[in-house]
């Protein structure tokens, strides 16, 4: 059965016209006649059936059913341009994936092990883009993403990669160099919270059988890679995933006042549309992945 798409040359049409909210504008872009544009709208309205746009003193305006569909159509033709190109460029060999990721573990995982993909796989071309919660693949145009959590994923296939502990850093100067404080004594100190986990201080100090009673007291940040820095700078004791600490304990930015790692409730995961898991090229840096968090200590 034909499918029911409006021609490519209608949709950039609209785009652009919606986009400058102008004719004349979307006609100068186009390198197209004013009268040419109008053609064009007016047969993808008869093609849809809906008025897309209204006559106003200053111009045109969208209609609500116009803007809504303004939306979408932007979104994809800049999807195709980008596939487009992206083909153009490689001439056909390898490919391009779109990854989501953890802010922290991205930065500080992640990216610093990208080198060693791009040695072994010059041809794929890796895209990152952030995301700290689960969300609907089929409202994204990503191919995967990285995410801690308990690998529960509707409409999803996950991939463990590795388990993840908490551990309490500091800086030296909130606390004498060399110094090993016990649980309580780390209590009185500044505990910087985390907002995307907030009873982690409370199972921290319940894995090491004493809870002072103000676990949840303490400033409040939503990633931890600022929760990090703000340690760094002398804020507080922050507590943070234990995977990925030899440099800033190697050049003593941050020490551990209680050298305790207590499990935490999620691990990372690899997950990715059910209808993409057999993509070759998410398949290749699957077992990328997975070689380089066997490796982790």
């Amino acid at each position: 059965m034909r499918r029911k798409i409006p021609s490519t040359a209608a949709l950039s049409t609209f785009e652009a016209a919606a986009r400058h909210m102008s004719f004349t504008e979307a006609a100068d872009e186009l390198a197209l006649s004013q009268s040419a544009v109008c053609r064009q709208i007016a047969g993808l309205e008869d093609y849809l059936g809906i008025k897309l746009f209204r006559r106003s003193k200053r111009g045109v305006v969208l209609t609500d059913a116009g803007s809504a569909y303004y939306r979408q159509i932007a979104k994809r033709l800049d999807e195709v341009e980008r596939d487009t190109l992206d083909l153009m460029a490689r001439q056909g060999q390898g490919g391009t994936l779109e990854l989501a990721v953890v802010p922290t573990f991205g930065t500080r995982w992640l990216l610093p092990r990208l080198p060693d993909f791009i040695k072994h796989h010059p041809a794929i071309t890796l895209n990152l883009s952030s995301r700290t919660r689960p969300f609907l693949f089929d409202d994204t145009s990503l191919d995967a993403a990285i995410y801690a959590g308990d690998g529960n994923w509707p409409g999803a296939v996950a991939t463990h990669l590795m388990a993840e502990s908490l551990i309490p850093v500091c800086s030296p100067a909130l606390i004498a160099p060399c110094t090993r404080l016990t649980p309580q004594e780390l209590a009185q100190l500044p505990l910087i919270q985390q907002s995307t986990r907030p009873y982690a201080w409370r199972h921290w100090f319940e894995s090491v059988g004493y809870v002072p009673g103000n676990e949840l007291v303490g400033p409040r940040y939503e990633l931890f890679f600022m929760s990090l820095q703000a340690a760094t700078v002398g804020l507080g004791v922050a507590l943070v995933p234990e995977y990925d600490l030899a440099d800033d304990l190697a050049t003593g930015r941050l020490i551990i006042p209680v050298p305790h790692a207590a499990p935490s409730d999620r691990a990372y995961y690899l997950v990715s549309p059910e209808h993409k898991n057999e993509n070759p090229v998410l398949g290749t840096f699957r077992n990328w992945l997975l070689g380089q968090s066997r490796a982790v200590p």
